[in-house]
């Protein structure tokens, strides 16, 4: 459901990704990890269309991202770190706007919208503008746009930062949800997250893969998750 091929992308001379391969198959929930940097916002933008490759290519559902864009954005939900929203707008009427950019209308379009609203939770909030929101609400605001066209892959980037511990919580349940029938590639800082929600566990330093296991695997490279992480990604800089 998500494959990169020989993934590249540089910035003059600066290589922010070199040469990075995966793919993930339907119902994984795959944690991608690497320090401030590694280049794992960059591989997401990559594998949803944001950004182009200097060489290489990716796939969403089995679609060429850069040669048939429309089809594969119908099968992808991209949830940037601190997504894009409209602070004056209520999450109802965002939610209408985007399904009605997605072409969804009438009873579907309700329908999407009640399913997405009790799945994030937001039924207290669903008329409040959304400046007015938590930063918690807003998370949800975000993943309900993301889960309205049903997308069969999720592609996350730090979905709980900032979030409180209570919040935390409620969106990793939502994740672990979701994965049960949907592909997931979730960036994150917390190794905690990785250990509570995925199945496999993608690691990128300086642009390069330099882990992909279980979460299990992680712990051959050191006694903890933290040491584990560190001696992949930190030692050279050490």
């Amino acid at each position: 459901m998500i494959e990169a091929v020989g993934l590249c992308k540089f910035y003059g001379d600066f290589a922010a990704v070199r040469d990075v391969s995966f793919s993930v198959p339907r119902g994984q929930v795959c944690a991608f990890l690497g320090p401030n940097g590694a280049g794992k916002s960059t591989t997401m933008k990559l594998l949803t269309g944001y950004v182009s490759p200097s060489k290489g290519s990716a796939r969403i559902a089995g679609f060429d991202v850069a040669a048939d864009q429309r089809r594969s954005a119908r099968h992808l939900g991209y949830l940037p770190e601190n997504g894009p929203l409209y602070p004056d707008m209520t999450p109802l009427s965002l939610l209408r706007f985007f399904g009605e950019a997605r072409g969804l209308s009438g009873s579907r379009l309700s329908g999407r919208i009640d399913a997405v609203v009790a799945q994030c939770f937001l039924h207290d909030v669903l008329e409040k503008g959304i400046s007015k929101l938590s930063k918690g609400y807003r998370q949800r605001v975000g993943m309900a746009q993301v889960l309205l066209h049903e997308p069969d892959v999720l592609i996350m980037d730090e979905p709980t930062t900032g979030l409180d511990p209570n919040q935390i919580r409620e969106v990793r349940n939502l994740i672990r949800t979701l994965g049960e029938t949907k592909t997931i590639l979730l960036s994150t800082h917390i190794l905690q997250e990785v250990e509570a929600v995925a199945g496999r566990v993608l690691m990128i330093n300086e642009g390069r893969l330099v882990f992909d296991g279980p979460p299990s695997g992680l712990l051959e490279h050191g006694e903890t998750l933290d040491l584990a992480f560190h001696n992949l990604t930190g030692a050279a800089n050490a």
